[in-house]
């Protein structure tokens, strides 16, 4: 007897216990009442088609596309799984990444619908982080099975393995949160166990319980020195060795002596503990270092995303023309590989045999696919459209145009802006100064009262350690990249953030900047015995059947086209009504009827012609709008007072007509890459700071001669290496959030600098009299340095428009 499975989820029905409902005109079972309420909510809401383009494939993993079955059969190679996979005798466990959950309810289905199986001993969903703990008999259920049952309930499931930079990058945040937590929990025991000595609570205390008070202070603190503050003595013995001074080298001394003197103590009787200071001191040091590591995870956490552009597997031809889906990592040099259409290139290349059309946006910004046939160059991370292609490997890995350009990711890391180095080289001055200073008042102090000198010595090397000096800008600089890429920009240079305080003129690109780079339909002109409306349902039923982008302009139609053939680089061909059709290039279109080729109207726009086997039927005219946030971002640039020019390659009337949407009044159009460079020279004669907006090739001039340049996310890769800025998101609003947030970072960077200088300066006086113990130092230090790093965080706080984020996320492919 065939069990019923549930239509929601595919679960077994138990017998007896029925939920009924009604979804595509039928009634279905399931399992649960949550599922059938699901299954309601989903038919209410309008949204039951999902279900009809649901039930077939994700209910049958048999019935799953060949490429993704292939796919998964992959991962039941033993060299495969090595890397991800453990094997203890039949058993196997393994941790993959689970796609599409939304909710706990997605938790709970794919954890109950795993353990149903019985070869599966466990399975542990971390809602969190979307990772699945998975252990069960390798020896009668195969890795791709599992991947298909997960297949059948709706998710995907990848292997995950963290890359060696992240793996690094998160263990050593857990050991700074080790060190930081083992620093605060002996601390306070070491503090109870120093005060219990002091005179002010030494009441009725023996000298036998004071002594084992202060080894136990000892005792408590030596795991400190030495455990959690070892990442301070190793970057001091680092930077001896270079000669260059850093805060390191002052928390190291201030540490070090402290601690001695506190064994001393311990040992002798003579003088005052300060381990409760060396446990502060530590303590506040490591908070504020492991905030600024967090800070910076942030932001590397989220520019990691941005490499994750290329298949995991390609299909590899042999000698005899068949094909065999392999890893990327199997490709080598010269293979040949078929390539279906809607399928990712997974390599540069040479296309030896087709011809297609092949989207390269997320690479080159050119919105429309382009004709490619054999011995064109392909891209990897680029898109096949129409037909398939048989493509000869020329560069894989580091050498692909895409990794080339990720690599820009490690520029902006490298490079500091000139307020973070006279940050740098004044705290390194100012520790110069300090210890030289220390040297004198303590030899000065040890003729005047040998016995305070050593503590004098100490509380100024604590008190005027430069830590919240060294951290002002570099904190604040992360905090505000971090935010920045949040809103969709990403930062390839340094500079960016001060130079945008300094920025008076703005030159604008107009195609794909100021306009969106995508094509409408404007306008139809009716050439022939057919209204407007019946060219367009012509036109829109031969291109509803076309992946090309150009599809995309043209509405739904009552129409079908039967036997739509596209031909590269010309247009699209079918039949509609019994009658032949075609759109596309004039001469393509006339040459099916015969009939001359009409003049084209004299008016901006990419124009398409319409005709039929009898006659020519209309001019079709596809234009590019403007982006709805264009005039807002030429009115943030007018309040500010800024200067704004429209420069562009295009048509002087296209330029026009834009420049008047937006209210500019330097407008000029039909330049040359050397004509926008002249204009910049002139502007930068003039004693102006420019900030260039651009997309295309013929923009790299003048995006790399600017002071400041700002590649859009669809952008030509060239253009993205020339430009110190890339806005991933493509909305233009983020550049307006940019401004504010630079002008608040500049803001933060001083007010940090004057709060470390204006402290480290008044403290070395006190320290020196003797007025300040090593202690009240450690605490005003740490306090100074928290202080710093938390005004900083506010950064942070700035609106991230839900948009902005939404183009952002779906733009992290998008090499920068």
């Amino acid at each position: 007897m065939a069990i019923d499975t549930c239509f929601h989820c595919a679960l077994p029905v138990p017998p007896g216990n029925r939920f009924n409902a009604v979804v595509l005109g039928e009634i279905r079972e399931f399992c649960c009442p949550g599922c059938q309420a699901v299954a309601q909510a989903i038919v209410e809401g309008g949204l039951e088609s999902y279900y009809s383009h649901r039930s077939e494939a994700s209910t049958n993993p048999q019935t799953l596309p060949a490429q993704l079955l292939d796919e998964q059969a992959l991962y039941d190679r033993p060299d495969v799984q090595a890397p991800f996979v453990r094997h203890d005798n039949q058993s196997a466990e393994t941790t993959l990444l689970i796609e599409g959950i939304s909710c706990a309810a997605c938790g709970w289905l794919i954890e109950r619908h795993l353990r149903t199986l019985p070869e599966v001993v466990e399975a542990r969903l971390n809602l969190s982080n979307h990772r699945l703990f998975l252990r069960w008999n390798a020896a009668t259920f195969a890795l791709s099975q599992v991947l298909g049952e997960l297949r059948s309930i709706g998710y995907a499931a990848h292997p995950y393995q963290a890359d060696q930079a992240t793996e690094q990058l998160a263990q050593e945040n857990r050991r700074s949160l080790r060190q930081l937590g083992v620093a605060g929990l002996l601390w306070f025991q070491a503090m109870m166990a120093t005060m219990a000595t002091w005179p002010e609570f030494n009441i009725d205390l023996s000298p036998e319980m004071h002594t084992i008070l202060r080894w136990v202070a000892m005792f408590l603190t030596t795991p400190i020195v030495f455990y959690s503050c070892a990442p301070f003595f190793k970057g001091a013995f680092r930077d001896l060795r270079t000669r260059h001074l850093t805060m390191d080298v002052s928390v190291s001394l201030a540490i070090g002596l402290a601690y001695v003197a506190g064994i001393w103590t311990a040992i002798t009787g003579i003088g005052e503990l300060y381990f409760d200071a060396v446990g502060m001191f530590a303590l506040f040091l490591l908070t504020g270092r492991y905030l600024e590591r967090r800070a910076r995870e942030r932001t590397a956490a989220a520019t990691a995303q941005l490499v994750n552009l290329l298949p995991a597997s390609c299909l590899r031809l042999d000698q005899t023309g068949n094909s065999e889906r392999i890893l990327l990592s199997e490709l080598r040099l010269n293979d040949h590989v078929l390539v279906h259409p809607g399928a990712v290139l997974p390599a540069d290349g040479k296309i030896i045999a087709g011809q297609s059309s092949v989207d390269e946006s997320l690479l080159t910004g050119e919105y429309l696919p382009q004709p490619r046939t054999a011995g064109d160059a392909v891209t990897a991370g680029t898109l096949n459209v129409e037909s398939a292609l048989t493509v000869q490997v020329l560069a894989l890995g580091h050498d692909t145009r895409l990794s080339a350009i990720v690599r820009l990711l490690d520029r902006a890391q490298s490079e500091k802006p000139r307020l973070a180095q006279i940050a740098d080289r004044a705290a390194q001055w100012f520790l110069l100064i300090s210890l030289a200073l220390a040297a004198c008042i303590g030899v000065l102090w040890w003729q005047l009262d040998p016995q305070r000198a050593f503590w004098i010595v100490l509380a100024m090397l604590v008190a005027t350690c430069p830590c919240a000096l060294s951290l002002a800008t570099p904190t604040a600089l992360t905090t505000a990249t971090g935010t920045l890429h949040k809103l969709g920009l990403l930062l390839t240079r340094g500079h960016v953030l001060e130079g945008l305080n300094q920025i008076d003129t703005v030159i604008f690109d107009k195609t794909g900047t100021l306009t969106e780079g995508r094509l409408t339909l404007r306008a139809i002109r009716s050439l022939g015995s057919m209204g407007s409306d019946d060219c367009l349902w012509i036109a829109a039923a031969l291109e509803n059947r076309s992946e090309h982008p150009i599809a995309r302009a043209f509405g739904n139609t009552p129409l079908t086209a039967e036997a739509v053939a596209s031909v590269p680089g010309l247009g699209l061909e079918g039949r509609i009504d019994g009658r032949q059709v075609r759109i596309g290039q004039a001469d393509f279109v006339c040459g099916l009827s015969g009939n001359p080729v009409p003049k084209m109207p004299d008016e901006p726009g990419q124009w398409l012609l319409l005709g039929n086997d009898r006659e020519v039927l209309a001019w079709l005219v596809l234009d590019d709008r403007l982006r709805d946030d264009a005039a807002e971002l030429i009115d943030a640039c007018k309040q500010r007072g800024w200067k704004t020019l429209l420069l562009s390659g295009d048509s002087s009337p296209m330029v026009a007509s834009v420049a008047a949407q937006l209210k500019i009044e330097d407008a000029r159009g039909s330049l040359r890459p050397d004509d926008k460079l002249q204009i910049l020279q002139q502007l930068r004669a003039q004693g102006r700071k420019v900030l260039m907006l651009g997309d295309g090739v013929n923009d790299v001039p003048v995006l790399a001669a600017a002071d400041i340049s700002v590649a859009m996310g669809s952008a030509t890769d060239l253009a993205k290496t020339s430009a110190d800025a890339v806005l991933l998101s493509n909305r233009l609003q983020a550049l307006i959030q940019a401004f504010t947030l630079a002008r608040r970072t500049r803001r933060i960077i001083i007010e940090n600098l004057l709060w470390a200088g204006l402290y480290n300066g008044l403290m070395l006086p006190f320290a020196a009299l003797g007025w300040i113990t090593p202690l009240w130092a450690a605490a005003g230090m740490s306090v100074s340095s928290l202080v710093v790093v938390l005004n900083a965080l506010r950064l942070t706080r700035i609106k991230v428009d839900d948009a902005a984020a939404a183009d952002a996320s779906r733009n992290r492919l998008l090499p920068a």
